[in-house]
């Protein structure tokens, strides 16, 4: 390699150095401990009444021997199975669980016996077109299951030290290995969805097999080169395609593959695959010191952040290809915004604070964690979105306006395309990698979420205890004990939300002139002692947000914030025709905490106005005066907990009178 020098030190720690203890997060890990991820291995294995058929552990079962049969589901459909995988190791990292690893151990056992002879693993090859491997990588997945199973390889070897499914993977990526790349007689070309990319770093740094890393760079460079990858192999097939039959073009943007990775500056094509090749491009940039790459991924982060993301962290405005659309395109009814591409922009917020700690991507991480990502699954662990609107109206929903097709009003059970579930299960079972880094002698906290960590500043092991009732309450209490006195810096994430806070250390209110603001991070240097008492205080008004001017549908509306959440109207707290309301800018807000109300959680109050009952003469159009409005009783709960209760009208924005 012509680079080698790291662009940071930064590490984050290992799951098992983190054990978190949170009331909020406590019960969502809990339940994807006890309820998610049983009730998915029974979705796996086509065991749960009503749901649809997913067929994935039997298709494995089937390439290994052990059933007869035909391969069922989509050509990704093995990226199921090892999502699962993955979730489950997270959770045996934090916490032995002899029963679930025996689950797992067996379903890696199936895997390996599904593996050809020369590293070669995917189901539907092997049962359905056993001729066709690497002939159509625009749409078939090969490269984006086996990255997913390398992830699934990796955690499991972590968590359980076994190394038989990180073997296989290994394997998988020798072979892969011998069939891309630029010499005599390999494919030159690139995945269709893009997963393997992170993957391989991912294993690369298991193994220290530079291997692995150079094969991801070379994904990466060779994307978008011209003569189009995708339409030689087109030509070869003859036209023929796997999902489009009747389509004669490639949509290259659609793939991110329109141009090399390194010129590319906006946000284009199918969102998930984007935020996935971002993270790798992230990687392979830290990895290597690669810092045109780098450059990149910052001007298509830019784009994403600051022209294309719901103020949910939703992205992927289209539902035509899942897709970005244009800047500030950003409609909150026919909304994509596929749960899958949310965790991808967590993946590479995380990734950019392993490179240089901005506030900016720890509150983006936040935002799309407390919002469009745990709004992607029901209270009960067994009911998900693929989809998360802004403004919902079920009368449209349900086959009689066909642009709203893919909108759902409430959480389905599972998808025959069930990439969100397990995808939200393995991100929230793996989140205590995503609450602090450390570089050098500074320990950044980017996640208020309680519980203890033991992290290694300067080669001096430091515990910090956390304990909070955010993100309800903005006052988080820290405990810090270095093995011995010495010196260190705790920078502590000041929210964008956050106009004003304090900081008090063992009783005492330091002032600005004690801490130092770099990048939105409030940094404390000091000689610590063990037992060191530190309170970090956030003033979590309720805000009303508006939106960039070239956002036509929110002219003229409002939405709320207050700390990381943003919140919505329902219809069963609001009445029906939620578009009706007007709230006034001088209204008060007043936030309270329901104990009762969806397993707790704050509301926000106020007065606000509707069109009164009556007032209109009944007509479709008329010149009469406006409706008048009559006085009415507002209530705001949290996005995240919106469908609970039922299938009612939703809405995040409000007309602002």
């Amino acid at each position: 390699m012509t680079q080698t020098k790291l662009l940071s030190d930064m590490s984050k720690p290992l799951l098992q150095q983190v054990k978190i203890k949170d009331a909020f997060w406590g019960y969502y890990i809990n339940l994807i401990r006890e309820v998610v991820v049983p009730y998915q291995w029974e979705a796996l294995n086509d065991r749960v009444e009503n749901a649809e058929r997913s067929g994935a552990v039997n298709n494995f079962k089937i390439a290994a021997g052990l059933a007869e049969g035909e391969f069922y589901g989509m050509v990704f459909q093995d990226s199921d199975v090892a999502k699962w995988l993955e979730a489950v190791a997270y959770l045996l990292h934090v916490q032995p669980d002899p029963k679930l690893e025996q689950i797992a151990d067996e379903m890696i056992d199936i895997v390996a016996l599904a593996q050809h002879d020369d590293g070669y693993l995917n189901t539907y090859y092997t049962l359905k077109e056993p001729n066709g491997r690497w002939s159509n990588l625009e749409e078939c997945h090969e490269l984006y299951c086996a990255g997913h199973m390398i992830e699934a390889g990796v955690a499991y070897y972590r968590a359980t030290g076994k190394r038989k499914l990180l073997d296989v993977v290994s394997r998988f990526a020798d072979y892969i290995d011998t069939v891309f790349g630029s010499e005599a007689g390999r494919l030159q070309g690139y995945d269709g969805h893009q997963e393997i990319e992170l993957a391989l770093v991912k294993l690369y740094e298991v193994t220290e097999n530079e291997r692995y890393l150079l094969l991801s760079q070379y994904f990466l460079s060779e994307r978008g080169q011209s003569p189009s990858f995708y339409a030689e192999q087109l030509e070869q097939r003859g036209g023929q395609r796997h999902f489009y039959p009747d389509h004669t073009s490639i949509d290259l943007a659609y793939s991110q593959s329109h141009k090399p990775v390194v010129e590319q500056d906006t946000a284009i094509g199918h969102a998930v695959r984007l935020v996935y090749m971002l993270t790798g491009m992230i990687d392979v940039a830290n990895q290597t010191g690669d810092r045109e790459l780098l450059k990149a991924a910052k001007r298509l982060w830019d784009n994403i952040v600051h022209r294309q993301m719901y103020i949910t962290g939703g992205i992927g405005s289209m539902v035509h290809g899942e897709a970005f659309s244009y800047d500030y395109d950003l409609p909150n009814d026919t909304v994509y915004a596929e749960t899958c591409a949310s965790i991808g922009l967590i993946f590479a917020a995380q990734r950019m604070l392993m490179i240089e700690p901005n506030a900016e991507y720890g509150d983006v991480l936040e935002r799309a964690l407390y919002n469009t990502v745990v709004a992607g699954m029901s209270r009960d662990g067994k009911h998900f979105f693929y989809v998360n609107p802004l403004e919902v109206n079920p009368c449209s929903c349900g086959g009689v306006n066909h642009n709203y097709d893919h909108v759902k009003p409430v959480r389905q059970e599972w998808f025959g395309c069930a990439c969100c579930p397990p995808n939200v299960a393995r991100l929230i079972s793996s989140l205590g990698e995503y609450i602090y880094t450390v570089q050098e002698d500074i320990i950044y906290q980017h996640l208020y979420i309680g519980g203890e960590a033991n992290l290694v500043v300067g080669k001096i092991p430091v515990q910090l205890q956390s304990n909070s009732n955010y993100p309800w309450d903005g006052e988080i209490n820290l405990t810090v004990t270095p093995q011995h006195a010495c010196v260190f810096t705790l920078a502590l994430r000041i929210p964008q939300w956050c106009k004003q806070f304090t900081i008090v250390v063992n009783g005492h209110e330091i002032k600005q002139d004690q801490f130092t603001i770099v990048a939105g991070y409030a940094q404390i240097t000091r000689q610590w002692q063990q037992g060191d008492r530190v309170t970090l205080t956030l003033d979590m008004p309720v805000m009303r947000m508006h939106s960039h001017p070239h956002v036509r549908g929110n002219i003229g509306k409002v939405a709320i914030q207050r700390g990381p959440f943003i919140y919505c109207l329902e219809q069963v707290d609001n009445g029906a025709h939620l578009h009706e309301i007007l709230l006034p800018q001088d209204a008060e807000l007043t936030p309270r905490y329901d104990e009762q109300l969806l397993g707790g959680v704050t509301v926000i109050e106020g007065k606000g106005y509707r069109i009164k009952e009556g007032s209109w003469s009944g007509e479709l159009y008329s010149d009469e005066a406006l409706p008048e409005h009559t006085e009415t009783h507002v209530k705001f709960i949290p996005y995240y907990a919106w469908a609970n209760r039922g299938e009612n009208e939703m809405s995040v924005w409000v007309r602002e009178k």
